[in-house]
């Protein structure tokens, strides 16, 4: 009996004593993670996530009169897949043409009404100007009768002679002021002619344009390349349903895949450092194998509100230097920029950084045989990773990257001589 309880308690021991183990192994006391001070170059790079277009791209323009026309929007109709490969002078759209067929309809009635007016008007000039002329031939004739009636009065009384003498007189009145009318009647025949003449012009010039205008509610291709739907502010693409304006009648784009860009954005925390001519390397999501490079070309002089944050980003532009058929715009790039290369300096993750106080900074080194010492560093130059160490870490040299148990309350050794202080 007494050998099987301690059998049994032999076993608990051990199952206390396992548990324990266990439990410093999960926290992490009985093992600690250092690393060893690299020296070399560092880079100080940033890294960005970016989108693909191309550098240079012909823009698929809509109808070019359509504020003369007086519309203000037109829906897209029907367009071809994006991504669709086309040549120039093939189809790649077609606009709602129900606001222009309106418009059309009622400039060919305006016509129609114009030209019955020019009709008309032509005719009643016409009409008036012969009945004028008539009138002036027949008084014409009255003066010459009156002036053979008082040729022939000349053995008859004088006062039949006075009267034949007033008689043609009133004829020839007669007849200077209905050719003076007639020049009247003649001018006024040309101004009123001249205006509806005017106005059918309009009339028709309004319902060709308009006509011009439907032919170009069918968009073609203006050169060969792959259809890119047009973006808008807020990054939706303009597809079927979407609008289009007369100040900016783009359809879609034609981009040339032979000269890609990586628009990105950098927060405005670290646009300093990011200048053009800084080389880049570059990954793609879509092809994780692939590896390019490139150097930034642009960089914007003013900020951007992020969509949903406070945060203020600058658009950089970044040129791919390899020409690859793979790349389609609209791919999600990665962008490593290389802001500054420090040749020959020491460096360690920034893991390894702990910092007491607002301006004591400090790492703990392995020393001797299970021995601590925390030791006070002149930090760099940093990256996302790793930090410039300029004293107080030599090459080689291991540093733990988390504060080991107890060690919290220890002094730090200062640079350049000075008496370690209490960590606060």
């Amino acid at each position: 009996m007494k050998k099987k309880i301690l059998i049994a308690g032999g076993v608990g021991i051990c199952i206390l004593v396992i548990f324990f183990l266990m439990r410093d192994s999960a926290t992490g006391s009985s093992t600690e993670v250092f690393v060893k001070a690299k020296q070399g170059d560092f880079k100080v790079d940033i890294t960005t996530t970016g989108e693909l277009e191309a550098k240079n791209s012909v823009k698929i323009m809509g109808p070019s009169g359509l504020r003369t026309a007086q519309i203000w929007q037109v829906k897209i109709d029907h367009i071809v897949d994006e991504g669709t490969v086309v040549k120039k002078g093939d189809y790649i759209a077609r606009l709602d043409k129900s606001e222009l067929m309106d418009k059309i309809q009622n400039a060919n009635n305006d016509l129609q009404q114009s030209l019955s007016k020019y009709t008309q008007t032509k005719l009643d000039t016409a009409l008036e100007l012969r009945k004028a002329r008539d009138e002036l031939i027949n008084l014409n004739f009255g003066v010459e009768e009156k002036e053979i009636i008082l040729s022939q009065s000349q053995f008859e009384p004088p006062a039949s002679i006075k009267q034949a003498e007033i008689n043609l007189e009133k004829a020839k009145r007669a007849y200077e002021q209905a050719r003076e009318n007639y020049k009247l009647q003649s001018r006024k025949a040309v101004a009123q002619m001249q205006e509806a003449a005017a106005k059918l012009a309009e009339d028709q010039g309004r319902f060709d344009l308009l006509n011009k205008i439907l032919a170009d509610f069918n968009i073609m291709a203006p050169e060969p390349g792959m259809v890119i739907y047009k973006r808008s502010w807020n990054g939706t693409k303009q597809g079927i349903g979407s609008t289009i304006q007369p100040w900016d009648p783009v359809v879609a784009t034609l981009p040339d895949l032979s000269s890609m860009i990586s628009k990105t954005y950098v927060n405005e925390v670290d646009i300093r450092v990011i200048k053009e001519g800084q080389k880049v390397n570059i990954g793609l999501d879509a092809f994780p194998e692939k590896r390019l490079t490139g150097k930034v070309i642009q960089v914007a002089n003013i900020g951007e509100q992020k969509p949903n944050s406070d945060a203020k980003v600058f658009q950089v532009n970044i040129l791919i230097n390899e020409s690859d058929t793979t790349l389609r715009p609209a791919m999600t790039t990665s962008n490593n920029i290389i802001a500054e290369v420090i040749p020959n300096v020491v460096y360690v993750p920034l893991e390894c950084l702990h910092n007491q106080g607002d301006s004591l900074t400090y790492v703990i080194k392995k020393a001797g045989m299970g021995g601590y010492k925390k030791q006070q560093v002149k930090i760099g130059k940093t990256n996302m990773n790793e930090a410039v160490i300029e004293m107080g870490v030599a090459k080689g040299e291991e540093l733990f990257l988390s504060i080991p148990a107890g060690l919290e309350e220890s002094e730090v050794t200062l640079l350049e001589g000075k008496e370690g202080i209490a960590a606060n």
